[in-house]
């Protein structure tokens, strides 16, 4: 073996050592939110804090400087290879930026945190929660002055670089900008088309958890989600978490009504299918990694908002949501659950949002994520600040904090620069979309038939085989023929609400 062979030999086995110490981390963070008890949170923080640690000491070790040089010196031929190579040095420029007492201290101050925002968001109450998450900005932005001049980007940028590589505010910025002003004409013309509709008749409950769970359960499975390779749980916030091997998605169920449960599920399916569907030849390595949180909630997205909501796939749904709930049929008719699965209503929680008032959700903690994280707006006055962009917005006075800048975990768990990836992954989804649609015209008709095998199988060769291997606009120019364009998502929209 030669030396550039050797050198790349060890990064091998390096990163997958590292991507190891990922996998236990993300199995703690799930065992956090679905099982823990209380009293487990001081030494849960610890035990991932010192995980955060060793992983970044094994991507600093000066061993992994040298090899990535000796390996750069040759590059590879094979473009996996090459791709592989400079995600290592993405990831290792970004370690190296930050210190290892401030990995460790971010994610000791994450933890704690997220825990106190559990307390805080039960009894609606900022203050309780203040003092911690100014300590979680405090990091976030020491960690984003230091990645800054490594990545060549501005502080936010190399926040949001984390979740999502290559995205920017520039970039962003003017997507949301046009979006902000097109929802301001489309979305009363939506309210009075709706207005104009017959009302929708929710089926009365109530709906047993139990029912609901295996009602998801087998949504899931129908979809194609593998349960010998993953687990349905509850948590307060839903998610998608594990590896790739063992998938873990959670929920939450409320007897009154049981849709936020479904289409829940059936969008943390999305993500977990993507998981699933990374190339196993490139496990644990960088470039077999999803290629963002962008691209993953073009996954999630993909499947409950374009597919599950579709006209198609409703009038499956109806008589499998009757066999489980019973009583009358009427209104498991498509007519109705269309109107009740794609109302457009004006509200405060993002996870309930509408899919044309979502993007204003996040378009809001973009802009109030910035200015934290620039020293514009300080931590006491974030309260206020979110009421009234969210009265700007959306026209609606925010009632208590667990309806306002509480009802998220993501800025109390040190995620900013996340919020972004998700209208981005809308308008992805819907592009698409329009792609599948183009390349398998009887989609429609199987999802009428609850077979989304023609979906799935299409994602699978043009998105989740593809890992990263490319970058997001490169990944879906391969996938639809453009890079990221949002005409898809507002012509979606305009089809679905405007019409």
């Amino acid at each position: 073996m030669t030396a550039v062979e050797t050198a790349r030999h060890r990064l091998a086995a390096r990163f997958a050592r590292i991507a190891t110490i990922g996998e236990a981390q993300a199995m703690l963070d799930w065992d956090a939110a679905a099982v823990m008890p209380p009293g487990g949170a001081a030494a849960r923080g610890e035990q991932l804090a010192v995980l955060a640690g060793l992983a970044h000491a094994l991507l600093t070790a000066p061993e992994t400087a040298d090899d990535l040089a000796a390996a750069e010196a040759a590059p590879p031929a094979g473009a996996w290879e090459r791709a592989n190579l400079r995600r290592m040095r993405h990831v290792h420029t970004r370690a190296s930026a930050l210190p290892p007492d401030l990995v460790e201290a971010r994610a000791r101050a994450n933890s704690a945190c997220e825990k106190r925002w559990r307390e805080a968001r039960r009894s609606s109450d900022f203050a309780l929660v203040r003092a911690p998450l100014a300590e979680v900005l405090r990091l976030t932005r020491e960690a984003a002055a230091a990645l800054a001049p490594a990545l060549g980007r501005s502080p936010y940028d190399a926040l949001m670089d984390g979740f999502q590589p290559g995205m920017s505010e520039a970039a962003v910025t003017p997507l949301f900008i046009a979006y902000e002003s097109w929802l301001a004409g489309a979305l009363p013309r939506a309210e009075a088309r709706e207005a104009r509709l017959p009302a929708a008749s929710p089926p009365p409950g109530p709906f047993a958890e139990e029912a609901q769970e295996a009602l998801c359960r087998g949504l899931a499975a129908r979809v194609g989600l593998d349960f010998d390779h993953a687990r349905l749980d509850r948590s307060a916030h839903p998610f998608c978490g594990g590896t790739p091997e063992d998938v873990r998605i959670t929920t939450r169920y409320d007897e009154a009504e049981f849709l936020q449960a479904v289409m829940g599920v059936l969008h943390e399916t999305g993500h977990a299918l993507y998981e699933r569907g990374l190339p196993a030849a490139w496990r644990r390595q960088p470039v077999g990694e999803a290629a963002g949180m962008a691209a993953h909630e073009s996954q999630s997205l993909i499947v409950e908002m374009q597919a599950c909501r579709s006209d198609a796939f409703l009038s499956w749904l109806g008589p499998e949501l009757h066999r489980a709930f019973g009583g009358d049929p009427a209104p498991y008719a498509p007519a109705n659950l269309a109107r009740l699965t794609r109302r457009v209503r004006r509200g405060f929680i993002r996870v309930e949002a509408d899919e044309m008032t979502y993007p204003a959700h996040v378009i809001l903690r973009f802009r109030l994520e910035r200015a934290l994280v620039a020293g514009d707006l300080a931590v006491a006055e974030l309260p206020a600040a979110w009421n009234d962009g969210f009265r700007a917005l959306l026209g609606l006075e925010v009632p208590d904090d667990a309806r306002g800048c509480l009802q998220d975990i993501h800025w109390y768990d040190g995620g900013f620069g996340y919020f972004p990836a998700y209208t981005l992954g809308a308008m992805a989804a819907a592009q698409l979309m329009a792609a599948a649609r183009r390349a398998a015209p009887g989609l429609d008709g199987a999802l009428a038939g609850g077979d989304f095998a023609p979906l799935t199988g299409w994602l699978g060769r043009e998105i989740h085989a593809r890992a990263s291997l490319l970058d997001l606009d490169a990944l879906l120019e391969a996938a639809t023929g453009k890079p990221l364009d949002a005409a898809d998502f507002t012509a979606h929209l305009t089809a679905r609400y405007l019409a």
